[in-house]
């Protein structure tokens, strides 16, 4: 009779031990297919950011990448998401698997609204992406030219040299087209100290890389500035 009783009760704990992890793998799958704050970061909901953070959600979580919300809001040029980040206190000098960070990042590629935030919430004007150079190297390379001035104003170092041996001065003339808009830059970084006659590895100096390429309104700015 013993016997029998406990053999009548053993199916029912078994049924309640699957129960109970069914209800586990149910939740840890519904987990995993909820979109993380990284993901909801990119896409730009900032109800959805809010609501993550209110609830405890660690505003430097890590995707594959290794970016953080704020890199993601960044890459995809969310301003307010990217606002409502940094006013929670998101690293703006977080680096992902490839060297950017949010400061970096938006420097290069022009975001002047987001840059103007990181560099108002403790950006490092000395930080240095995968090729070694600061954020005006590739903000002047790519013909950004007010974010130039923003990170001129800022005290980005103007004669940094990455590690192809250039200084955005260089990238300006070798990438550049010449066009209006890198006239300014040039004219800038030589308002901004960039030393005119600083050369590359190769012992060419910024005029002469001008020369190369035909730039004559730019062989004009910088012969006015001294350069040799």
């Amino acid at each position: 009779m013993k016997n029998n009783f406990f053999k009548s009760k053993l199916p029912i704990q078994y049924l309640l031990m699957l129960s109970i992890s069914l209800m586990f793998i149910s939740h840890s799958f519904a987990r995993s297919q909820s979109p993380s704050l990284v993901e909801i970061a990119e896409q730009g909901n900032v109800s959805a950011v809010k609501q993550a953070l209110d609830q405890g959600t660690d505003i430097e979580q890590r995707d594959k990448r290794m970016r953080t919300p704020l890199m993601a809001a960044t890459h995809a040029n969310q301003v307010e998401v990217a606002r409502l980040l940094i006013d929670r206190g998101a690293d703006v000098n977080a680096q992902d698997s490839i060297e950017d960070s949010p400061y970096l990042y938006a420097g290069a590629r022009g975001l002047q609204e987001i840059l103007i935030m990181t560099l108002n919430h403790g950006a490092d004007l000395k930080s240095l992406n995968r090729y070694g150079g600061t954020a005006l190297i590739p903000a002047s390379e790519r013909g950004h030219v007010e974010t130039v001035q923003t990170l001129i104003d800022a005290g980005v170092e103007v004669d940094h040299v990455n590690r192809l041996g250039w200084t955005a001065l260089i990238e300006a003339i070798v990438l550049g087209d010449g066009s209006d808009k890198y006239q300014q830059i040039v004219t800038k970084l030589i308002q901004g100290g960039a030393d005119v006659n600083l050369a590359d590895r190769q012992g060419d100096t910024p005029l002469a890389l001008a020369k190369q390429k035909g730039q004559r309104n730019i062989i004009e700015i910088l012969e006015s500035a001294g350069a040799k």
